[in-house]
């Protein structure tokens, strides 16, 4: 069997499975079980597959078939042209989460302060916005296992000004010490898991997705405790929930000002920001 009849096999199963995108899955999982990019394998599609590559490649595809996210296969995912090394501790960055990261660095401008990133999981918030701006940044994260992900993930991007802790949100960030507060929280509502793909319900962490019976604990406990950390004039720049734009709004509007909800390439609102008088 050569490398295009092994593409061709395994889109045909993917597809037959109804996995999304089968082609580009097969591609993606067979590069990773050779051990090269995808563009190699059209420069060698009449190459003979060897046992090995074979081996990897059936077990990809079957653990694919079975629900596992090809992230968590391959043992990464790109997030703002970067790759970040992810596993099932943490949440699979998602394009979407980087209009939070837009967002952040349009404000850090003209403000001195730190920036903290509250749910870090992979890092990818906290490490893309030191390397972007410069700055130092912090990431907390409840699970230690999941900072243990991001430390890799500084090292491997050598974010040196980025240091991560495993707190329960921003209970370590220190009073009045903060220019951007950002956050991806878990905002899935515990009553939707039935309803989730099988992807995330039965593969990603669920102290990442849950975010109470609503899905507004955390933004509650978050927004509470911001005032605490935030510099006058800082910012708090949250991702939220299709279905959570208005309750969010609402919280914020409460205590600080500049509330701005800012819609995805969808058109789907996605990112929240507030400023701290």
């Amino acid at each position: 069997m050569n490398i295009q009849t092994a593409l061709e096999q395994g889109t045909r199963i993917l597809a037959d499975a109804a996995v999304s995108a089968p082609r580009l899955t097969a591609e993606v999982l067979l590069s990773h079980a050779i051990g090269c990019d995808r563009t190699w394998l059209y420069a060698h599609s009449t190459d003979e597959l060897k046992e090995l590559w074979w081996i990897h490649y059936g077990r990809y595809l079957n653990e694919r078939l079975n629900g596992k996210p090809t992230q968590y296969i391959t043992k990464k995912q790109e997030f703002y042209g970067r790759e970040f090394a992810v596993s099932p501790d943490v949440l699979i960055p998602r394009p979407e989460t980087e209009h939070v990261v837009e967002a952040a660095l349009e404000r850090l401008g003209g403000i001195d302060g730190l920036i903290v990133d509250a749910g870090t999981g992979s890092g990818a918030i906290a490490i893309t916005l030191a390397l972007e701006s410069g700055r130092r940044a912090i990431g907390t994260d409840i699970s230690a296992a999941a900072v243990g992900v991001a430390e890799k993930n500084r090292v491997a991007l050598n974010a040196a000004a980025v240091s991560f802790v495993a707190c329960d949100l921003i209970s370590a960030v220190a009073d009045h010490s903060v220019a951007v507060l950002a956050s991806n929280p878990p905002y899935v509502p515990e009553t939707d898991k039935t309803v989730l793909q099988k992807e995330v319900r039965d593969f990603e962490p669920e102290v990442a997705l849950y975010g109470g019976g609503d899905g507004l604990q955390i933004y509650q406990r978050l927004i509470a405790d911001a005032r605490r950390v935030l510099i006058p004039g800082g910012w708090i720049i949250m991702e939220v929930a299709y279905n959570s734009d208005v309750a969010v709004r609402a919280m914020l509007q409460a205590t600080f000002t500049d509330v701005e909800m800012r819609s995805d390439l969808a058109g789907l609102p996605r990112v929240v920001l507030a400023k701290l008088l």
